[in-house]
């Protein structure tokens, strides 16, 4: 069963409520949006492009993102969206790795890709197609897809350094759906959803229980958080929700301290992508009042392992209420929850070990990948990397992440790929990089460096915005003579991280 059959279930129900603002200016109503993603499809049919083939998609936060997207599931394709804030090469990279056969892609995206793309992938940046005449006949119907068809080609940092497609298929979507539908929040025709985080991430896959309901979603005039504008956008459009990292949220939470805004409009505030805080937490709740939930999950589990929703959040009385909020809730109702060793035997309530998850949400596997599949998913498990542990309640506490992951400003970053990026200068012998807590963004990166030669933070710095994202530069750079290392010549990263503190200390 194909997703998009979903929109044009909900246009014929709720053809004239809005489906997509812009701020608070309708864009379109869902037989607009229907219609935009029906040419969206007709346009990739006309150039060969069907079932199963890639399409990319690099662009900033715009009401057409949505149509686009839908059109692109509407002809069967499988949609890779990519993070707007990579550099262009990584963008390459990635339509590279998944033999894409063209990019949607905003004017300025477009113009920097088409410099370094892949030649078998054609780069769009013009979408008129999305607004076409009436009068431009009738287009195609939905393509046929299978629950286990790729649907999103989700690419995630991988350990390695080197970027992984997580392929989640339309079962997956389906399932993700009717989780948040079950245990984050109902949703009715009508409620909004707003969008200042990337749509290519969670905040794009959220957007998918408006559609089924007949909700609005609607994409900041600013493209991303202006506090001001997001509290009036929820007083404009009532029943808001939004997915935030803990970056957000306490962004959010510290301009409303200041200037008192009107939270009558909100709804729910779903948190997660990154560790919070349980003072942050306690401070958002005091300040904006009752409207938080927290999921956790991954990308090979989008957003579904478990969930800490507003009732738990709420229930101040129960004596084991700090103790809940600091974990990340229990199991959603799609998938089981098993804490294993690393030989993969379970092991007893309150023993940390990793984090294991099975159901009807876990990723099809790695996009070309089988090694790293196989790795991750043993005997119908998921083995996520992350250490933690339950209670006797079901409750699951995170004691760790996966190994060498930094997450900065909802930003997962693993420091593989930049010490793999900082070597390619000729100025560096060695490189580690860890990460340190930041007061505002959770995490920022910090370079330990044996250089070569004479070399400058700023030299780096500039060899790094030449190489990737500008979010994934290191902060901090630390030259120093020689890596700390164990007796096989592994870096020993623990004693970095214990060398911040001490800084942090002195």
């Amino acid at each position: 069963m194909n997703l998009a059959l979903w929109l044009q279930a909900t246009a014929r129900i709720h053809g004239d409520r809005p489906a997509v603002a812009h701020g608070t200016a309708v864009r379109y109503d869902y037989r607009g949006f229907a219609r935009a993603a029906a040419l969206t499809a007709q346009w990739l049919r006309e150039r060969r492009i069907g079932p199963g083939d890639r399409v990319g998609l690099f662009m900033d936060n715009t009401p057409d993102y949505l149509p686009l997207l839908w059109g692109i599931w509407w002809a069967g394709a499988v949609a890779v969206p990519l993070n707007a804030r990579l550099h262009p090469r990584e963008a390459a990279w990635i339509l590279e790795n998944c033999a894409a056969s063209l990019c949607l892609c905003d004017a300025a995206h477009a113009a920097q890709t088409a410099a370094v793309g892949p030649a078998a992938c054609t780069i769009v940046g013009d979408q008129a197609f999305l607004h076409a005449s009436e009068h431009a006949g009738s287009p195609h119907g939905i393509a046929p897809r299978s629950e286990d068809d790729a649907a999103w080609l989700f690419y995630t940092s991988g350990t390695t350094g080197k970027p992984k497609g997580v392929v989640l298929t339309h079962r997956n979507l389906r399932w993700m759906t009717l989780a948040y539908l079950a245990t984050v929040q109902s949703v009715q025709p009508g409620d909004s959803m707003l969008h200042p985080a990337p749509l290519s991430h969670g905040a794009g896959l959220y957007h998918l229980p408006y559609v089924l309901q007949g909700g609005v979603n609607v994409v900041p005039v600013s493209g991303g958080l202006d506090s001001a504008e997001f509290f009036a956008l929820a007083a404009h459009w009532r029943n808001a929700s939004c997915f935030a990292a803990p970056t957000i949220v306490k962004r959010l939470a510290d301009w409303a301290r200041v200037h008192g805004p009107d939270t009558s409009g909100l709804a729910t505030i779903v948190y997660g992508g990154a560790p919070m805080y349980l003072a942050d937490i306690e401070a958002a709740r005091s300040t904006l009042g009752p409207h938080f939930a927290q999921i956790y999950g991954q990308g090979e589990s989008p957003m579904t392992i478990s969930v800490l929703p507003k009732s738990v959040i709420e229930d101040s009385a129960h004596p084991r209420w700090r103790a809940r909020m600091a974990s990340v809730g229990f199991a959603q109702p799609m998938v089981e929850i098993s804490i294993r060793s690393a030989e993969g035997q379970v092991l007893p309530t309150g023993t940390p070990g990793e984090v294991c998850v099975r159901g009807e949400v876990v990723m099809a596997g790695y996009w070309n990948q089988p090694e790293a599949s196989a790795a991750a998913l043993r005997d119908g498990w998921l083995f996520t990397g992350d250490i933690g542990a339950l209670d006797d309640d079901g409750f699951l506490t995170l004691m760790d992440r996966s190994k060498d992951l930094v997450i900065s400003g909802g930003n997962n970053i693993y420091p593989r790929e930049i010490e793999e990026t900082l070597l390619l200068h000729p100025g560096v012998q060695e490189v580690s990089v860890i990460g340190r807590p930041d007061p505002q963004w959770g995490e920022s990166l910090v370079a330990y460096v044996v250089p070569r030669g004479e070399v400058s933070a700023g030299q780096l710095d500039a060899h790094c915005l030449a190489h990737m994202g500008r979010y994934k530069r290191p902060k901090h750079y630390r030259f120093v003579a020689e890596l700390p290392k164990n007796n096989y010549g592994k870096v020993l990263k623990t004693e970095l991280r214990e060398r911040e503190l001490k800084l942090d200390n002195s």
